[in-house]
């Protein structure tokens, strides 16, 4: 193995079965072979590009593909954190690459790319945890693709100044996604490099920096999390005024991750898309298969949509008090 990266998971996951879950019917994918997936292969591979897509093992790989979708990883495929459920490399980062945001801002527009989804390793290592790098490669795909709405699925910049998160802001960004992953409980075992409530305070202050953005987190399910503890997550989210969630099943990449504690049915998610919707968010997206990246240029016309009927409803309610 490459002594510059290692696999590292908490003491406690040694006690776990290595034997990984059979998957059931519902969670099965076909193989990416068409003709679409190959070209965005190819594109991918010519700039020299990571995507989230590869370094995660996504299950929808081959549909997102073959419709020209990629998420673009930047500043590297070694992250300084040991998260057990991420097939991402762990170990001491390169140098960043000042090449890489004109590369994907090439690779965007070369694609044609009507939104774009760009995420990071975490970069502890960098005094503002990759924050410029993610305004260049926001000023890049503006420059080579202006008409490209942008997504950041971002780190949680736990380490950094509070001034990193506006300098992001200001390059303007469409929606700005950061992941709680999972329930505060299962945190010290699944994330144990983060802080529940430092990625919370971090999607509160950009709605307070910049109200028009869109805000979004996700959650893997079937890690040993109760539906009560779900229902609190939703709650802490909308509380920090979050738009979009995103809920999808999580799949063990390889033996040595946290293990799958249940797979759970089509009908559990439905429930919890309900209970989402009914609890505020404008949009909710809660299937097995679903990431936070799939889908997201279909998802954000259906966010603007969904904001547009939310103000007329408030201008509707408002004119009856009137």
């Amino acid at each position: 193995m490459n002594k510059r990266f290692e696999v590292r998971h908490p003491e406690k996951l040694k006690n776990h079965s290595i034997a990984m879950a059979k998957k059931p019917s519902w969670i099965k994918v076909k193989a990416p072979l068409s003709e679409g997936y190959k070209e965005t292969k190819r594109i991918v591979k010519k700039n020299n590009l990571k995507t989230i897509c590869e370094e995660a093992s996504c299950p929808n790989i081959g549909e997102c593909w073959s419709k020209g979708h990629a998420t673009f990883l930047i500043m590297g495929d070694i992250c300084t954190r040991g998260c057990a459920f991420c097939n991402v490399k762990t170990g001491v980062p390169f140098k960043l690459d000042v090449s890489e945001p004109d590369r994907i801002g090439r690779a965007v527009s070369k694609m044609k790319l009507s939104h774009v989804v760009v995420t990071s390793v975490d970069r502890d290592d960098l005094p503002d945890g990759g924050a410029q790098h993610y305004v260049q490669t926001i000023d890049a795909i503006k420059k080579y693709s202006s008409s490209t709405t942008i997504e950041i699925l971002t780190p949680d910049f736990l380490k950094c100044d509070d001034n990193v998160i506006v300098q992001i802001l200001d390059a303007g960004p469409d929606v700005f996604n950061h992941n709680l992953e999972t329930v505060p409980s299962l945190y010290p075992v699944v994330r144990p490099g983060a802080r529940y409530f430092t990625s919370l305070r971090l999607l509160s202050r950009v709605k307070e920096e910049k109200r028009s953005i869109f805000t979004k987190s996700g959650i893997m399910v079937g890690m040993g999390e109760t539906r009560i503890e779900v229902s609190q997550l939703m709650d802490d989210l909308r509380a920090a005024e979050v738009d979009f969630l995103t809920i999808g099943q999580y799949l063990q990449p390889t033996p040595k991750h946290f293990p799958v504690k249940e797979f759970v049915p089509p009908e559990t998610f439905e429930h919890y898309k309900k209970l989402a919707l009914g609890k505020g968010f404008l949009l909710v997206s809660s299937s097995p298969l679903t990431r936070s990246s799939f889908h997201a240029d279909d998802d954000f016309e259906l966010l603007k949509e969904a904001r547009r009927k939310a103000l007329d409803a408030q201008k509707n309610v408002n004119k009856k008090r009137i």
